[in-house]
């Protein structure tokens, strides 16, 4: 028997929309409504709107609350401010990747974690198992409460150079006075006050605020997976027809466009973002893909699969993540072998013509003696070798004008 697949509370909405749906980690979603390369460059030009709501949310709570996540998770988030985000991973206990995270500091004995749609049972169980070993063995009798909250929170994500002024014309007309008080006053502003939209304006990237759109109370977060400025909100279930509804009549005059999965791919690997499953998988450790900078051996304590990834760290990884582009036509694909003189050198894990850049892209584990930029090799492209180029990360970077 197969598990039954799920719908995000957006599904009638897509389907009204005409939209191709496909089964991504035991969910329908929205691979695309009309044209992906359309899609993908309202994005970059516009602005795009996306039903993210697959994603697993599990809210952490109580006085532990921050000593239980530096204990369980590899990065320290203890020293996280309140109103901040942070980008993490999670390991098993041999250390290697069950997933990467993002992490929001709700309060001051509160945390979001986001997992991956797919991994999200995983993640919950693993956490579960550790927060009984932390509050048996770690901080016996510590406060810490953990609540999945993935099966009652939709998550929609606005991104691209117009989605802030998108935002903002979304915002309730009682909802842009008053936000709070300014760190500083001037002789502009003696009350010492900030308006919702100098708010908005002023969020920081991987940084969050509470906010009302369409009477629902909302998270807004600065964060997104496409390279581009944008925002991603959190809402409970019941609210988002109205939340996705409202954005897309406030987006009408910005060039807002619904989009699905395939341009959501496109967008992160132009951008470098790994994807759980393609670059990140239960084979890789942090080292390989670059993520051993994050792992807190000298900013914390106790933490689980510390022995594992001190281990792992005193060998040099034989391949690691690195970035390929070509001058021809020919893109390469996922399993696509990497050769030079003859030899195996390497597997592309991601790959596929870049709308933005003209030219094929793709992501890579390569033998660390060669992935030097500027260092030239060839692709098997059902069966035929094709020259590629190691390039820098990210492919694309947005402007900041």
């Amino acid at each position: 028997m197969t598990a039954e697949i799920k719908e995000t509370p957006l599904h009638e909405t897509h389907a009204k929309l005409g939209a191709t749906f496909t089964d991504f980690g035991g969910w329908d979603m929205p691979l695309k409504y009309g044209s992906e390369l359309a899609e993908h460059r309202a994005v970059r030009e516009a602005a795009g709107i996306f039903d993210l709501s697959h994603m697993g949310e599990v809210r952490i709570t109580g006085a532990g609350a921050a000593a239980f996540l530096d204990y369980a998770l590899v990065a320290k988030y203890s020293s996280m401010k309140v109103g901040k985000a942070k980008y993490g991973v999670i390991v098993n206990e041999q250390g290697y990747l069950l997933d990467d995270l993002i992490t929001y500091r709700i309060g001051e004995e509160e945390f979001l974690i986001v997992p991956n749609a797919s991994n999200t049972p995983a993640v919950v169980e693993a956490l579960q198992d550790r927060l009984q070993t932390f509050l048996t063995e770690v901080e016996p009798g510590a406060d810490v409460r953990m609540f999945d909250e993935s099966g009652d929170t939709a998550l929609i994500a606005v991104q691209g150079p117009h989605s802030q002024a998108i935002i903002l014309a979304a915002l309730d007309e009682g909802a842009k006075g008053e936000f709070g008080p300014r760190t500083t006053t001037s002789d502009e502003d003696p009350s010492g006050t900030i308006t919702v939209g100098e708010a908005v304006d002023q969020l920081g990237y991987y940084a969050w605020m509470p906010l009302t759109i369409a009477g629902i109370d909302l998270i807004l977060a600065r964060t997104g997976y496409t390279g581009e400025d944008g925002f991603e909100l959190y809402v409970p279930n019941i609210g988002a027809e109205r939340l996705w509804d409202t954005l897309v009549t406030a987006g009408a005059d910005h060039g807002l466009v619904p989009c699905g999965l395939a341009a959501r791919d496109s967008l992160r690997l132009e951008a470098g973002m790994p994807l759980y499953g393609n670059e990140l998988t239960l084979s890789t450790t942090p080292y390989d893909a670059g993520l051993g900078r994050m792992i807190g051996f000298k900013t914390k304590g106790e933490f689980v699969a510390r022995d594992a990834l001190a281990a792992l760290g005193e060998t040099e990884p034989e391949r690691i993540l690195v970035g390929l582009t070509a001058t021809g036509r020919r893109a390469a694909r996922s399993g696509s072998v990497i050769l030079s003189d003859g030899a195996e050198v390497g597997v592309v894990t991601s790959g596929q013509p870049s709308p933005t850049l003209g030219r094929p892209i793709a992501l890579a584990y390569l033998d660390r003696g060669l992935a030097v930029p500027g260092t030239e090799v060839e692709v098997d492209i059902r069966g035929k070798a094709h020259e590629f180029t190691v390039v820098e990360l990210p492919f694309y970077r947005r402007s900041e004008n």
